[in-house]
């Protein structure tokens, strides 16, 4: 995954609703998507409590892959909620860092 965090670009979250996103989970390793489902969790609880952003790297339907930094706010089993009401669908997510 290194490989990948080095190539990929930073974007504003604004930007994210004009993307397209594949129907396929990004993460093929259950205990990465376990991990996942804790950072995304994490980020959550630190957003809402103390207003602390987080770097998510994605993956796009084309391969692309890019960051964003921003609040989160909720997430379920589909989709992570973003500051300024900006969904991102998990199964794009490769990484989530607090910042």
């Amino acid at each position: 995954m290194k490989r990948t965090e080095k190539r990929a670009s930073l974007i504003e979250k604004e930007h994210i609703p004009m993307l397209r996103f594949g129907q396929d989970d990004v993460l093929k390793d259950p205990a990465a998507r376990s991990v996942r489902n804790y950072e995304a969790n994490r980020a959550t609880i630190l957003g809402n409590a103390y207003r602390n952003k987080a770097i998510i790297t994605f993956c796009t339907a084309d391969g692309d892959v890019k960051r964003v930094e921003t609040t989160v706010w909720c997430y379920d089993d589909k989709f992570v909620l973003l500051k300024s009401g900006t969904f991102l669908p998990l199964n794009s997510i490769l990484k989530i860092e607090n910042s």
